[in-house]
């Protein structure tokens, strides 16, 4: 008897359990109703370290954009990396593996980002690389590039030194990947319109000093003097150069243009002439540009929650990400849900088939073979005039 009375009681248990189930599909949209799965992204930048003068502002950028893309949520999971390419090649591989995320972000400079690419290739997630980089051959399928390519930018800044008369010019850069690259795109471009490099001096990130390569620029009398650097540290060599006595124009590239280079470098900022997107002066622009809406939105809602003058175009990168996943998400996700590599395929290719994709530091148009996906609407120059950023005309 005991034993056909737990029998019966569990059928009953059972039976009960069932029509609760059912209920709660029927009556509370239980799994046939669950919200459909977020769109996880991992973000990879340098918030310490000397790359914190980029990475702040990119971090700070994800608390102004939208939690949503055609109708799905955004889970955004957001690393420090101090600008190390072991630590960046550490989160990136920890977002991809562990936290199987659709979309990596990062980072902040040049040497890590190449290995959050690596990452990238390696486990075929797309990337937005937020410092510009050279891909190695084959290897660009995954990484999408968000600041414009050096041989673009650097043609508007050899461009100024002819229109002035420069004929010789000394180059002092980081000891790393981004300094190879002005150096290289410098014989590359700078050499064939006339220009003459009669100096290479390097230092690195960390250097609290560089005037051992300073006296050697000097010693070199160049017309002008191009620095390859990024960040804070890019207003070393400026401050250097200017207090032994240097009047000649020097010129910055675009991973300097921090209003922490103008307070850094103080009165020796005064007339250094950089190369930048457009978003640093986005309401100067003409009404139809299509850098000018977007620019100005990311403007007005960086510094209603951070301050008058806080905008970079660091953090503009980051917002630009957004702006392109606004166009590439919803098309691919006719084709897969976030969470599968089916979505992660579809993803990519929507960003190498969607056109003048307009965000706030250019118009994009990736394609296969192409991950800059950038032209001249995406550059200008600025210079330092009173403390302020003014544009070169």
């Amino acid at each position: 008897m005991k034993t056909i009375c737990r029998r019966t009681l569990g059928r009953l248990v059972a039976g009960s359990a069932l029509a609760v189930a059912g209920f709660g599909v029927a009556g509370f949209g239980g799994p046939a109703f669950a919200d459909p799965p977020a769109l996880r992204i991992g973000v990879t930048i340098s918030t310490t370290g000397q790359g914190a003068a980029l990475g702040i502002p990119e971090k700070n950028t994800l608390d102004v954009i939208a939690r949503e893309i055609g109708g799905t949520r955004l889970e955004i999971i957001q690393l420090d990396d101090a600008g190390d390419p072991t630590n960046a090649t550490t989160n990136a591989r920890r977002l991809a593996t562990e936290d199987k995320v659709d979309v990596l972000i990062g980072s902040s400079v040049t040497p890590a980002t190449i290995a959050v690419a690596n990452v990238a290739f390696e486990s075929a997630v797309p990337h937005f690389a937020l410092s510009p980089m050279a891909f190695q051959p084959g290897r660009d399928t995954w990484t999408f590039v968000m600041p414009q390519p050096v041989p673009l930018m650097a043609k508007g800044l050899f461009e100024n030194m002819t229109a002035k008369g420069v004929k010789t010019v000394g180059i002092i850069g980081f000891s790393d990947s981004w300094g190879d690259l002005w150096v290289k795109e410098f014989k590359a471009s700078g050499e064939p319109m006339g220009l003459k490099m009669v100096a290479d001096e390097r230092y690195a990130r960390a250097d609290t000093s560089v005037a051992g390569q300073v006296l050697k620029l000097l010693a070199a009398k160049p017309d002008a003097v191009l620095v390859g650097a990024s960040g804070t540290a890019a207003a070393l060599p400026v401050i250097a150069l200017r207090q032994r006595g240097y009047t000649g124009p020097i010129y910055q590239t675009h991973g300097a243009v921090t209003r922490d280079f103008i307070r850094i470098a103080g009165k020796a900022a005064e007339g250094v002439i950089f190369v930048s997107g457009p978003v640093i002066a986005a309401a100067k622009q003409p009404d139809d540009a299509l850098t000018k809406a977007p620019g100005v939105a990311y403007t007005a809602a960086y510094e209603a929650k951070f301050g008058p003058g806080t905008i970079t175009q660091f953090g503009a990168h980051m917002y630009d990400v957004f702006e392109l996943l606004k166009r590439a998400v919803p098309v691919a996700l006719k084709s897969a849900e976030p969470g599968t590599q089916a979505f992660r395929d579809a993803l990519r290719d929507a960003l190498e088939s969607e056109k003048e994709m307009a965000a706030s530091q250019a118009v994009y148009s990736y394609g296969p073979g192409n991950h800059y996906g950038v032209d001249g609407r995406g550059r200008i120059l600025v210079t330092v005039k009173d403390g302020d950023w003014a544009i070169v005309q």
